[in-house]
């Protein structure tokens, strides 16, 4: 009998151990801590510092020592038993947290996937397995709008202490997720066989990845770009399909690294100033618009990934910081004369049709109505009304046409 008391009791505590991640001796603990809170609840004294509780690990027994000796009251079990049911819970899920937020402490850096489970106002509480995880406001992105039950990818920010305990951030406009996404998608990257010198991002706009390879005869771009692009694309629609990203070749030659960070422009010309780190850039006119990119970004994240403060130049001098994203002077329209002027005789053409069409139709019912007074004029007798009813009737054509065509 005694055998089977004790394995059953082992076999409970092991198995509670292992469903929870936890250590045996964790779970002993929490025990003994348990039953003495419930005899200091109830027989509790000033020198509680001297008890102590011990549980025999096989048989499940449970006595409370002071200064060594049995103190246990009798039919203490039963009463500790029920008073520690709480606590013994509450220990294994503060130990159970504790455990997973371990684990997850080794995976900061990592992406993983997660469901979207509800809104906290600001905050989006993701559920990502063992446990839940909260993305602020500051770590969504823009260009995403979010919703219940929608499944992502996130990438782990960090543990951060909270009023509320502590909470696992992940994110969603990390530049990590970008790294992690192209880690799980180019296996060259995750054999470290073609590696990610430098990313930059701003999130649902426009990320720029820099690539490099030591081994002969890998091409770092083509490994992350993929055949027919199948591996970037996967990347982009990862990232909500919207944000475009730039893979560029590292070089140790800043003007080559410049030109290439500046794409999709061409025809780059580039003088540097060793000192200031200053890079002139002058693109053609043609090029203008895609080396500043939209609100200044396309030059902003390339300041960014090579490090140099670039002025863009055009022909007529327009200079543009990357800092700023605003020209200093005004750059020429990029057009083509003769196509704009075409293109616009044909609007204002067209444009002129529909006025004269309008103003045809509001003469011609003003006309008519002109006709019909002069009818009533002529026919007119005292008992009668009826023209004036016909003259009623017009009022509703008059008040179809458009407001500005009849001024």
């Amino acid at each position: 009998m005694p055998a089977t008391v004790r394995s059953e009791f082992s076999l409970a505590l092991n198995q509670v151990a292992t469903e929870r991640g936890l250590d045996p001796k964790v779970v002993l603990e929490t025990i003994r801590a348990a039953i003495l809170a419930a005899y200091r609840k109830d027989y509790g004294t000033e020198e509680m510092d001297l008890y102590t509780v011990d549980v025999d690990a096989d048989t499940g027994e449970a006595k409370v020592l002071k200064e060594g000796k049995d103190v246990t009251p009798p039919g203490f079990g039963r009463i500790a038993a029920q008073t520690a049911k709480q606590v013994i819970l509450q220990r294994i899920r503060e130990a159970e947290k504790q455990a997973v937020l371990a684990d997850y402490q080794t995976k900061v850096g990592n992406i993983v996937p997660g469901m979207i489970l509800r809104f906290d106002g600001p905050n989006v509480v993701v559920d990502i397995g063992r446990t839940q995880a909260v993305m602020p406001m500051t770590e969504q992105n823009q260009g995403e709008r979010y919703h219940l039950n929608q499944r992502l990818t996130f990438y782990i920010e960090g543990i951060r202490e909270t009023p509320r305990g502590n909470e696992i951030i992940v994110s969603r406009a990390h530049k990590g997720l970008v790294e992690g996404l192209f880690a799980r998608e180019v296996p060259e990257v995750a054999q470290g066989a073609v590696e990610l010198r430098t990313v930059v991002r701003e999130a649902g706009g426009r990320t720029k990845v820099a690539v490099f390879s030591k081994q002969s005869g890998v091409d770092p771009v083509g490994s992350c770009v993929g055949q027919k692009g199948v591996r970037v694309t996967a990347v982009i629609n990862e990232l909500g399909g919207n944000e475009k990203v730039d893979i560029i070749q590292w070089s140790d030659e800043p003007k080559a690294f410049i030109i290439a960070a500046l794409a999709p422009a061409k025809d780059i010309d580039v003088a540097l100033d060793e000192a200031n780190k200053t890079a002139t850039v002058k693109v053609p006119e043609d090029q203008l618009s895609l080396a500043i990119g939209r609100e200044g970004q396309n030059v902003r994240l390339a300041a960014k990934l090579t490090g140099w403060k670039i002025d863009i130049q055009g022909k007529a001098g327009t200079v543009i910081a990357p800092e700023a994203g605003k020209t200093e002077e005004a750059a020429p329209a990029v057009t083509e004369p003769v196509t704009g002027e075409a293109v616009e005789t044909k609007e204002d053409v067209k444009k002129e049709e529909v006025v004269e069409e309008k103003v045809e139709k509001t003469e011609a019912v003003k006309e008519e109505k002109e006709e019909i007074k002069e009818e009533e004029k002529e026919q007119a007798k005292p008992e009668a009304v009826a023209p004036a009813a016909d003259a009623a009737q017009v009022d509703p054509v008059v008040e179809a046409v458009p407001s500005d065509t009849k001024e």
